[in-house]
């Protein structure tokens, strides 16, 4: 399960109480939206989790790939030959 900081969840049970009030007129209590929050997070946080550590994981391999080009200047290229015409 993701951790979330503790001065981080009123914020979160604010949100998705509002949220089930204007979207699906139901008033949570504050007890109602913590199980609430507790089940997001159990039940979808790993996969979101897993998704985010994937798009990290692919992102990291583009750049990686791509460090040569990126990482290196070309040596002695002030006086490269010059073509003859």
């Amino acid at each position: 399960m993701i951790n979330i900081p503790k001065d981080q969840r009123p914020r979160l049970i604010a949100s998705l109480r509002r949220y089930m009030g204007e979207e699906l007129e139901l008033e949570l209590s504050e007890l109602q939206g913590e199980l609430m929050l507790s089940f997001v997070l159990a039940e979808l946080g790993p996969t979101i989790y897993n998704r985010a550590v994937s798009d990290a994981r692919a992102f990291m391999s583009e750049r990686v790939a791509d460090m040569e080009g990126s990482c290196y200047e070309p040596e002695f290229a002030h006086y490269a030959p010059q073509r003859r015409k």
